[in-house]
């Protein structure tokens, strides 16, 4: 017998045990054992036949439920079993709600409170009413930028793009009694965080984990946040290698593009928006990570994680725009195309850090992925492959050819402010020392090193 996620053993009973049953009923059910050690050895008990009689009251009385109290015999020993069934409706133990994550038994409060309770209802926070955000407040051009996007998807019948805006936002099930949802104020508004605080994400390059080095804050729609992140990223965060493949140019980043997009969106899809604190998006040399606030549907388990089972979005209706959109192919598989991605690219499989109240998945970068200056250690593979001096201005230009081997004269004289006919010594240098060599044309062609 293992002691798992759904299991537990206890030596003796303690009525704070009825906190854990309450958090096994909220949950996906579970038993406990009493009369058993933590080494999962059969200890006994002195007063099983007295607990098999106080237990069933001791649970109704506390949680108002049903559970199934069994006694049971090992060598002799006797120790009793409580299984606890999950139920669908909220279940507190004298008024306070528990939970069961993994092997821990957490007090529900605030934010995952109301969620958990809005659940437990069949609601989710996206699809309530929020009277202060009208039509009026519905931006008419990210309107029509959804329509283009969802008219090139064919995911919606195309009758609808006629309507006003308030049968539009219904047909959309972005209404909730008679009012406009959360769901539509953040993904239609301009301005979400004029009724939301923390509605946008947060970037920042790191050097170490200690210094942030510079920040960028990406707001507006969440039709707009991701590919804005993605651009920002790319252009002011991440390095390409750069290599050329039968004279084509091939970028790659140390996070694929599909994986990084995805990763985004669920997290945009899975964040505790009531929770106020803005998406993070945290860059290093050779790591990237997403973190949000929020939490993954109660069925997630680890193999999910592997891309091996599908789940339901924590905000449906906003995954339900996005899919209109195109954003997302299907449901559920963002995990798996996030993981089918690294694969193909041939990068390391994304870690995932979960808890109670958080997401956070980190990408690493392979080593021939990282583009970095050069060093001391690569002016000593200079050093060894030359017998002549290399200049400091011969390693400035290796570095950069390094960075784009597709950088012309005139990009380099730019780069480094000097004359193109300075720039042209210098490459004539690096080639008489056999650092570099022309593939292709003058135009066309790119600088292979071989170092």
């Amino acid at each position: 017998m293992l002691e798992k996620q759904n299991m537990e053993w206890k030596t003796r009973w303690k009525d704070e045990y009825l906190e854990w049953i309450c958090g096994f009923a909220n949950a996906q059910g579970g038993i406990i054992y009493i009369g058993i050690d933590d080494n999962g050895n059969v200890s006994g008990l002195t007063n099983a036949h007295k607990l098999l009689e106080d237990l069933p009251n001791k649970i109704r009385n506390a949680l108002g439920i049903i559970a199934d109290v069994n006694l049971h015999q090992k060598d002799g020993k006797e120790y009793i079993g409580i299984s606890v069934p999950a139920y669908p409706i909220a279940i507190s133990c004298k008024g306070i709600y528990y939970y069961r994550s993994g092997s821990t038994n957490q007090k529900l409060t605030g934010p995952e409170l109301e969620s958990f309770l809005l659940q437990r209802h069949g609601a989710t926070w996206d699809n309530l009413p929020f009277p202060g955000f009208t039509l009026d407040d519905i931006d008419d051009e990210i309107v029509e930028r959804f329509k283009k996007l969802a008219a090139q998807k064919n995911r919606i019948n195309a009758e609808i793009f006629n309507e006003p805006k308030d049968i539009l936002m219904e047909k959309l099930h972005l209404t909730n009694s008679g009012y406009l949802t959360n769901a539509a104020m953040l993904l239609f508004s301009k301005d979400p965080e004029k009724w939301l605080l923390g509605a946008y994400t947060k970037i920042g390059f790191f050097e170490n984990d200690a210094d942030l080095l510079y920040q960028d804050e990406i707001h507006g729609s969440l039709l707009d946040q991701v590919d804005k992140i993605i651009e920002v990223a790319h252009l002011k965060y991440m390095k390409a290698k750069i290599t050329y493949e039968n004279m084509r140019r091939v970028e790659r980043y140390f996070v694929p593009y599909d994986a990084l997009r995805e990763a985004l969106l669920n997290a945009l899809c899975h964040k505790a928006y009531s929770r106020r604190i803005p998406i993070q998006v945290s860059v290093y040399e050779d790591r990237l990570y997403i973190a949000n606030c929020g939490r993954l549907p109660e069925n997630w388990d680890t193999k999910k994680l592997m891309g091996k089972h599908s789940s339901e979005p924590f905000n449906p209706n906003i995954a339900h725009i996005f899919y209109l959109a195109g954003f997302i192919e299907s449901w559920g598989r963002g995990i798996e195309k996030i993981c089918n991605a690294c694969r193909a690219d041939g990068v390391p499989m994304p870690e995932y850090d979960i808890t109670g109240g958080s997401i956070m998945v980190k990408f690493t970068a392979q080593e021939d992925r990282i583009v970095r200056p050069f060093t001391n250690t690569v002016t000593e593979k200079v050093t060894e492959k030359v017998t002549e001096k290399v200049t400091e201005k011969e390693l400035s230009i290796l570095n950069l050819l390094i960075e784009d081997p597709g950088y012309t004269t005139t990009e380099l004289s730019a780069k480094l402010g000097v004359s193109r006919k300075t720039i042209s010594s210098y490459i004539k240098n690096l080639k008489n020392k056999g650092l570099i060599y022309r593939v292709g044309s003058d135009k066309k062609g790119y600088w292979k090193i071989t170092l």
